[in-house]
């Protein structure tokens, strides 16, 4: 399984190869939902949005809204990716003839504005309810990217990237999705040693952590001016994602269990 979303007791889960279950009663009984093999691209991010009500991405830039249980899906993009930069590949976005059809890190913030990063780390796209197509947008590095997302997972207030070799940087106002102008973003003081950074995730607008190659964890309580490296509870291996519930419990999740 890939990814599981529940509003209350509805919710999803989508897996490989292409499967998708939707349960009613908090997970004591699973249907399964049929997935069209025309679907363009294989489904890598669902999120509950109500009862019988869910928002699933794909691979390939698809976004679908489904209101009732599954059995229709109606599409938010009018193209996928792949069509997009066919469409505008003059637009000067560094990377994008090179673009392999499939997008990584599909990111959705709490109002529903995504992030997705091309398969190479060449460039990241952009898209908000009320757009007809993603918006392919350069990198303002020459390393290629790791990871994005949310600050505080609302566009509102910014953007985070993490670039090959440890980079981070931070969008220095809010991101303007409507505009076709590249995002300004400023470095940050981390230095992992070359170990690449594979998440971020705010516990409040000013203390954050940051998981690294090599099961290695860094944290900033001034909004991500200064880090310190934890030593005390590094594992063996990669950890991979962080996520905070509240103020008080969070979780990081690594390879090896």
């Amino acid at each position: 399984f890939e990814n599981i979303s529940f509003f209350q007791n509805d919710g999803w889960v989508i897996g490989k190869p292409a499967i998708l279950l939707h349960t009613k009663d908090g997970g004591k009984t699973w249907l399964r939902v049929p997935v069209s093999p025309k679907l363009p691209g294989e489904p890598i991010l669902i999120t509950a949005l109500g009862p019988d009500t869910a928002e699933m991405t794909t691979s390939a830039g698809a976004i679908y809204v489904t209101n009732n249980g599954g059995r229709n899906w109606k599409a938010q993009v009018k193209e996928t990716i792949d069509s997009t930069l066919n469409r505008t590949i003059s637009s000067g976005v560094s990377g994008a003839s090179y673009f392999t059809g499939n997008i990584i890190g599909v990111i959705r913030d709490k109002n529903g504005k995504y992030l997705a990063i091309s398969s190479r780390g060449n460039f990241f796209l952009t898209w908000q309810p009320g757009q007809e197509f993603w918006i392919p947008r350069a990198r303002d590095t020459s390393r290629r990217i790791q990871s994005m997302g949310f600050i505080e997972n609302d566009l509102e207030q910014g953007l985070w990237m993490s670039t090959r070799g440890g980079g981070l940087s931070f969008t220095k106002s809010q991101p303007d999705f409507d505009s076709i102008n590249n995002f300004d973003f400023s470095s940050s003081d981390i230095k992992t040693g070359g170990y690449g950074i594979l998440d971020v995730n705010f516990k409040n607008k000013d203390e954050l952590w940051a998981a690294c190659g090599g099961g290695i964890l860094y944290s900033s309580i001034d909004g991500g001016k200064s880090w310190k490296k934890d030593d005390e509870d590094k594992v063996i291996g990669s950890l991979y994602k962080i996520k905070f519930f509240n103020s008080k419990l969070g979780f990081v999740l690594g390879s090896n269990g």
